[in-house]
């Protein structure tokens, strides 16, 4: 059962988070095995005043570029709201891009997302978790999806994504119901860092072939 949260409560929650932050606002991020990431997070619904959340969203920004990641979720920093932060603009190969469909997405935040496949076409690439530190496994996802979610002043949105784009979405719209990737991936696929050289740069198909999934 999901624990209930008084406004009160996730106001108290929030303010102690953001004591452990150190002095670029960067916070400790929560490990696989912490409850909050098994969780249903709660729909943001103004728990928090207008100076409280943006805060909130400046720290888990700022964690993000630190870890550094493309999407932080709000249970990654041990708060069971409906929040995340997404931005990719890290420069990669061109062909990489090509081969993952890999565009810039410009920095947004979603609150109480939602998303559904507008194609059958599937994508099926390695990722990660910075609270599942040191590994990577296979997931296949839509590779195509429309994400509806609400801003931070709460105007509603319905935006499309596509390839790369669309896996960070899910990704971190999957971490506020109590989802990790590691529940959707391939688990012979699964790879501590360290070995990452022995697979030609995440190729599934090599991946495939040695560890026999």
């Amino acid at each position: 059962m999901n624990p209930e949260y008084t406004n009160q409560e996730i106001q108290a929650l929030v303010l102690a988070v953001l004591e452990t932050a150190d002095d670029n606002l960067v916070l400790p991020i929560v490990q696989l095995g912490h409850p909050v990431l098994r969780q249903q997070a709660v729909a943001y619904t103004g728990q928090l005043d207008q100076p409280l959340l943006e805060q909130l969203l400046s720290a888990m920004r700022q964690t993000m570029y630190h870890a550094p990641g493309v999407g932080m979720a709000a249970p990654q920093v041990g708060i069971p709201l409906q929040i995340a932060v997404l931005e990719d603009l890290y420069p990669v190969p061109e062909e990489i891009a090509a081969e993952r469909e890999r565009e810039p997405l410009e920095y947004f935040e979603i609150f109480n997302p939602t998303y559904a496949a507008t194609t059958d076409r599937e994508a099926v690439f390695y990722e990660g978790c910075l609270s599942f530190e040191g590994f990577q496994g296979v997931v296949t996802r839509p590779a195509d999806i429309t994400a509806t979610y609400e801003d931070r002043d709460g105007a509603q949105h319905s935006r499309e994504f596509s390839g790369w784009q669309s896996r960070i979405v899910q990704h971190e719209t999957d971490h506020l119901s109590g989802v990790v990737y590691v529940d959707k991936s391939e688990t012979r696929s699964l790879i501590n860092e360290q070995e990452l050289w022995r697979h030609e740069s995440l190729d599934v198909d090599t991946a495939k072939k040695v560890l026999n999934f």
